[in-house]
């Protein structure tokens, strides 16, 4: 089957911190997960948006919780996207959430296999390029393998940095992994992590904001190079200056490439992240061979 933009749909869950995704492209869609402030619950991006959501974290008498999408949610999704006959849906990592459990569950009772359903072992901008890079081939014809083959290659090669204000936000909602041997370090300590096959891991423990910058720099000049299918993505969580520094060091380290999104992390990821965290991910696909005959 020859997969194009018309015929093949893409659903993303709100934990891509794209909340323009339908605007963006037409055949995309976005199914909210929940953010919990004692017994009200919000729709990520939709009854509840990042600004309101770091707006009122300050003074909520407890930490807000998170929940998955119900079957029903995306099965909702998928039907009203019945005029496609092939429908990719992309997800945050299962280990981190039953978000991707959720949309087989709809998948199968849809029963039409028209629904893939993939697990991307990762989380915010990192889900949204996968679909960039999904959204490329659709745009000039694709096949089932040819997806599948570039999911196998973007788990393997993208990559993603962030650091947190504080491990608190990761540890409570139970997402700190391995990183959990960097909780309870002294003030200023900053955790540079990552997401490797579902897992936040710790990379390194840097003091100051100054020393967890060099690394993101060190980073992008040991594990790319400055070509034109060097993609990036920049995510913050209310730290626009932050998101702001990051964007420079792309510019002045790799002129040649094209930084995707800069987004604000959703309620859903804030929840877990913490307000003041800040990443940047990248992946470099300038290999996309002709489409199908």
């Amino acid at each position: 089957m020859n997969l194009t933009a018309d015929n093949t749909a893409i659903v993303l869950d709100s934990t891509a911190d794209f909340p323009d995704a339908q605007q963006t492209y037409p055949n995309w869609r976005v199914v909210p997960l929940y953010v919990n402030f004692g017994t009200d619950s919000y729709r990520d991006g939709v009854d509840l948006t990042a600004d309101e959501f770091y707006a009122r974290l300050p003074t909520a008498p407890e930490m807000p919780t998170t929940s998955q999408p119900t079957p029903r949610d995306f099965l909702s999704c998928y039907v009203e996207l019945s005029s496609y006959e092939r429908i990719l849906s992309l997800h945050l990592a299962s280990n981190l959430s039953g978000t991707f459990q959720s949309a087989g569950i709809a998948a199968g009772e849809l029963g039409d296999g028209r629904v893939c359903t993939i697990d991307t072992e990762t989380a915010s901008a990192a889900i949204a390029m996968l679909g960039f890079a999904i959204q490329r081939r659709l745009e000039r014809g694709t096949t089932d393998e040819e997806v599948d083959a570039l999911v196998e290659r973007y788990k393997a090669d993208h990559g993603l940095l962030f650091t947190v204000d504080t491990l608190e936000f990761l540890a409570r909602g139970g997402r700190i992994g391995r990183a959990k041997a960097f909780a309870g370090e002294l003030l200023h300590v900053k955790p540079i992590l990552s997401i490797r096959k579902g897992e936040v891991i710790p990379i390194k423990r840097v003091r100051g904001s100054r020393k967890a910058f060099q690394e993101f720099v060190d980073a992008l000049e040991s594990e790319t190079q400055d070509v034109p299918g060097l993609r990036v993505g920049i995510a913050h969580a209310a730290a626009p200056e932050k998101a702001a520094e990051l964007e420079k060091m792309v510019r002045d380290l790799r002129p040649r490439a094209q930084i995707e999104t800069e987004t604000m992390l959703g309620t859903v990821i804030g929840a877990h992240a913490g307000p003041g965290a800040v990443g940047f991910f990248w992946f470099t696909d300038d290999d996309v061979p002709s489409g199908p005959s």
